[in-house]
């Protein structure tokens, strides 16, 4: 048994242990590769679907174990391949929201890394200020939930949020 492994991170173009699995699935040298999890194997789903591609036009069985993939068996299919995608899209997503918080906090937005919007804003959903006294005195006064959010210029929820945050501390 082999294992191919590089050490570098997946963005690098060059990633010599992957190439040599696919030149030693173009000789033949195994029938069967089994890895961890789809995402691990490539940067995109086009790049996973092409190098799966390739090892299966050389009769190489490809596997991906916490995924269900299995180019062996006939339930491997196209509903497979879009949970692989989405799983992708997530956790690309994830380790980028991670990234961006950790150069918040390094004090490097603004300076050596940017948001995709260009604002560079803090990387968590600004808080809405309002006067929750002013709630509570519509509500008083006998307005709706809606009446009030309207009034307020806040979504229903926050109105709803706060009124029974009220009536539990009192």
């Amino acid at each position: 048994m082999e294992v191919y492994q590089d050490v570098d991170s997946g963005s690098k173009s060059s990633r010599p242990a992957l190439n040599q699995l696919i030149s030693d699935g173009r000789a033949k040298k195994f029938d069967c590769l089994l890895v961890w999890k789809l995402d691990r194997f490539g940067r995109s789903l086009v790049d996973c679907l092409n190098h799966i591609r390739t090892l299966e036009e050389n009769s190489v069985r490809f596997i991906a174990v916490t995924q269900g993939l299995d180019t062996g068996s006939p339930k491997s299919g196209v509903a497979v391949l879009a949970a692989c995608a989405r799983s992708l899209i997530r956790e690309r997503a994830q380790a980028g929201q991670i990234r961006y918080r950790q150069d918040f906090e390094g004090g490097n937005v603004g300076k050596t890394a940017y948001s995709r919007s260009g604002r560079n804003m803090p990387p968590h959903r600004p808080r809405r200020v309002f006067d929750r006294e002013e709630v509570f005195k519509l509500r008083r006064l006998g307005r709706s939930y809606r009446q009030i959010a309207k009034s307020l210029g806040l979504v229903l929820g926050t109105v709803v949020r706060t009124l029974q945050g009220r009536s539990k501390s009192s």
